[in-house]
């Protein structure tokens, strides 16, 4: 053949090898969750990538048959084509006894590079930029190849599943999404301005439901206000007039004797329609949802929606009372601060030099967030900032009792019959270098 014939034989097989690494990439790394949102705006070939991922051994089998053939066949050709001329030109320099070897160093390295830039490194490339889109388009080419190459796939396939089963290597392709994956991709969706900064929040924190407890956003024992099932109309009254709750338990004098709770809206009727006065009985007294302090948020908003009730009391394993919880502060956890109706009752204020006031009773998980830290010592042990203050110092706090963790000061700043009230929270100044 004349080196023209030789060229472009040489050229067609680069062109196929970069076909089949183009179509090894993309189809390897196309996400089934795109494959599925093509399928169902109604492109079929996504449907068959699908199946030919979840089969891919004849693909491989298949591509690695063609590649290895074209490069051993392109080198071959391309060595014994250029070859000469590389000799010819040469010798216009050098006609050393070297001059042959000179010569097939030349052309290989030649055939190699043409190979590993088109037929391997730009594709792949390609492949990598739009591996979804790529994998639609060629789907079709690729299951005609595969046909051809059927009877060597077999063999191949035979040989090398036996080896899996001996060496007893589980090659099912895995296709679950854990949480850790989903974040990541919310987080690059708002770093390419797909989302917005709060929706991104808004979504990490639908999925922390499912590992927060009820007690990281329950009104905790000491700051729940109850009524006591003969309490007079005039303190009734005065509650609801100073807390903005709508619902409060009532209790048979202590409030780990909880007989039911009363939702304010019953109070409202009975005053608009001129009724008698105001008083605790069994029809004004609704049935409470009591619930342990072992379940997720997750599993609250399920006995919520199983029961249609949006207030529940939490108890711990001794049936006493740590808190209750309505169906608001789930929604509060889910949209942060910014669903906060009242600025005067946040748990976490900042001040005008930067230090932060945070409230013992503070879920740790809204303290870090504010700190911008991503995890505290041994969390697991303790779920608000007054836990985290006591676990961290292995005693019964005081004031001015401090603690230091990555560059932040926790101080003690008021305690009420040993409870922290209140932390001060200030970063510490960096030290200056030696």
């Amino acid at each position: 053949m004349s080196l023209f014939q030789h060229v472009i034989l040489l050229v067609l097989l680069v062109l196929t090898a970069g076909f089949l690494s183009l179509t090894e990439i993309s189809l390897a790394g196309a996400r089934k969750i795109k494959l599925k949102l093509l399928a169902e705006a109604g492109d079929e070939r996504a449907l068959k990538v699908m199946a030919l991922q979840a089969q891919s051994a004849d693909f491989f089998a298949a591509s690695q048959i063609g590649l290895n053939a074209i490069a051993i066949l392109g080198g071959i050709l391309g060595e014994g084509a250029l070859r000469p001329y590389f000799i010819e030109w040469i010798a216009l320099f050098y006609s050393g006894p070297w001059l042959d070897d000179i010569g097939f160093i030349l052309s290989f390295i030649a055939v190699t590079t043409l190979f590993i830039l088109f037929s391997d490194l730009m594709p792949k490339r390609l492949a990598m930029i739009a591996p979804e889109r790529i994998a639609v388009i060629v789907i079709n080419p690729v299951l005609w190849f595969i046909r051809i190459c059927r009877p060597f796939s077999w063999a191949l396939n035979l040989v090398a599943n036996t080896l899996f089963r001996l060496f007893k290597i589980d090659t099912t392709r895995e296709d679950s999404i854990t949480f850790d994956e989903i974040s990541a991709a919310v987080e690059a969706g708002a770093q390419a301005g797909v989302l917005q900064k709060q929706e991104q929040h808004f979504i990490e924190n639908v999925f922390e439901l499912e590992s927060r407890p009820v007690s990281s956003t329950m009104t905790t024992r000491d700051n729940v206000v109850f009524f006591s099932l003969n309490e007079p109309e005039d303190s009734i009254r005065k509650k609801i007039a100073q807390h903005q709750w709508s619902k409060f338990p009532v209790c048979d004098g202590v409030i780990d004797h909880v007989i039911g709770y009363v939702d304010t809206r019953d109070i409202l009727v009975r005053l608009l329609n001129k009724q008698s006065m105001f008083q605790l009985n069994e029809s004004s007294i609704r049935t409470v949802l009591i619930i342990p302090d072992t379940l997720t948020l997750s599993e609250l908003l399920d006995r919520f929606r199983a029961t249609k009730e949006t207030f529940a009391v939490v108890i711990n394993e001794y049936a006493l009372i740590m808190g209750v919880i309505t169906l608001s502060d789930i929604m509060l956890t889910v949209m942060g601060s910014w669903g906060s109706p009242l600025d005067e009752d946040k748990q976490i204020l900042q001040r005008e030099d930067g230090s932060w006031l945070i409230d013992g009773s503070t879920p740790v998980g809204d303290m870090k967030r504010t700190l911008g830290l991503e995890t505290l010592p041994e969390e697991e042990n303790y779920e608000t900032a007054a836990g985290f203050m006591m676990y961290m110092l292995r005693k019964v706090p005081k004031r001015t009792d401090s603690v230091e963790f990555d560059g932040i000061k926790f101080e003690v700043l008021d305690v009420d019959h040993y409870r922290i009230d209140q932390l001060l929270v200030k970063r510490l100044a960096a030290a200056a270098p030696a």
